[in-house]
């Protein structure tokens, strides 16, 4: 029989997925558990409507994460911070306030844990690298002066 998963099953698939189970685990446990629904005519339907939402959602983001990588990638942030002698900071740079200079500065929200850059503690130009969707990222110059 096939059915179409609700969760995760262990030994049989994933949420979402249409798969073949016997007859007897489909009836016995799959269905009384709310784990899974037969796979009819409409399920199907409801099925491949989910589906294709889920691709319409991905290809939204994608596009929405290039749109962002034109716009961040090249760029130069410019940071302003005190300093004690030696051009050494009190306190660091740190991912939280290039995110805030990147969204007033580009107009672009950006997460902070999805920027990579070392806790800066010195006057400089630092390499940022901001990781915008699975195999899409960005390469951001930040310069902190005083």
């Amino acid at each position: 029989m096939e059915v179409i998963l609700k969760q995760d099953v262990k030994g049989l698939g994933k949420a979402g997925e249409k798969v073949k189970a016997s007859d007897g685990y489909a009836r016995n446990f799959l269905f009384p558990k709310g784990l899974a629904v037969e796979a009819n005519a409409q399920t199907l339907t409801e099925y491949k409507n989910n589906e294709a939402s889920k691709q319409h959602r991905v290809d939204v983001e994608v596009a929405a994460a290039r749109a962002a990588q034109e716009k961040l990638s090249g760029k130069t942030v410019r940071l302003t911070a005190k300093a004690g002698q030696n051009g050494r900071l009190f306190g660091s740079i740190t991912a939280k306030d290039v995110a805030n200079a990147i969204a007033q500065q580009l107009g672009v929200t950006v997460e902070k844990r999805k920027i990579s850059i070392a806790d800066i503690k010195n006057f400089g130009t630092y390499t940022a690298q901001i990781k915008l969707y699975t195999g899409i990222t960005a390469a951001l110059s930040v310069e902190v002066g005083e």
